[in-house]
């Protein structure tokens, strides 16, 4: 079987056949082949430009999710390592703390039942272990009609003001407890938003 019906024939050329090519067919021949080539180099730098900020806009995807995930983890090892200081403060500090603070507190809350009930007695019921600071605290004070009685119903750190109809209450044990409720909690929104 031939092949010779899938070639080009080029009878005509070898026979004289005489092609007749102008200055001008030629010229616009060379202008056609330039304007093809120039779109095709167009056409290849537009398709490279394209590439190019695919490839740009991958990578800086990339880049930004690489950065997230540094900076959470970045986060993450501040948090994990603040929590147990933050909880040693508020199991250990926090509370001898608020026992030095106790008198200060209780005398503020007297300075302003005494003006607001001016001649009436002032009692403050108090945990017998915490009479012995807060006595000084009143002492050379001209608030002399204030009493500190011993209660041994109430807890540490939990102190009773009353004067006629008005009661005031300190609770230090329940402050320090929903302070570390709040830390933990904290900690525990921390690790979910982290996670």
């Amino acid at each position: 079987m031939s092949i010779a019906h899938l070639l080009e024939d080029f009878d005509d050329l070898i026979q004289g056949v005489p092609v007749s090519m102008t200055d001008i067919s030629i010229e616009e021949l060379r202008l056609k082949a330039f304007e093809k080539g120039y779109q095709a180099g167009w056409d290849d730098a537009v398709k490279s430009r394209h590439e190019d900020e695919r490839t740009v806009s991958v990578e800086l995807q990339q880049n930004l999710q690489d950065l997230t995930f540094t900076y959470e983890e970045a986060r993450s090892a501040v948090v994990d390592s603040v929590a147990p200081l933050i909880r040693q403060m508020v199991e250990t500090v926090l509370p001898e703390l608020a026992k030095a603070s106790l008198p200060f507190r209780i005398a503020e809350e007297v300075e302003v039942l005494a003006k607001s009930a001016s001649e009436q007695p002032i009692e403050i019921h108090a945990f017998p272990g915490d009479v012995p600071a807060i006595g000084p605290m009143l002492d050379g004070s001209d608030f002399s009609r204030i009493s500190v009685i011993g209660d041994d119903t109430l807890p540490e750190g939990q102190v009773r003001i009353v004067t006629g109809d008005t009661e005031r209450e300190i609770d230090l044990p329940e402050t320090l407890r929903n302070v570390g409720d709040i830390v933990a909690s904290f900690f525990q929104t921390q690790k979910r938003d982290i996670a």
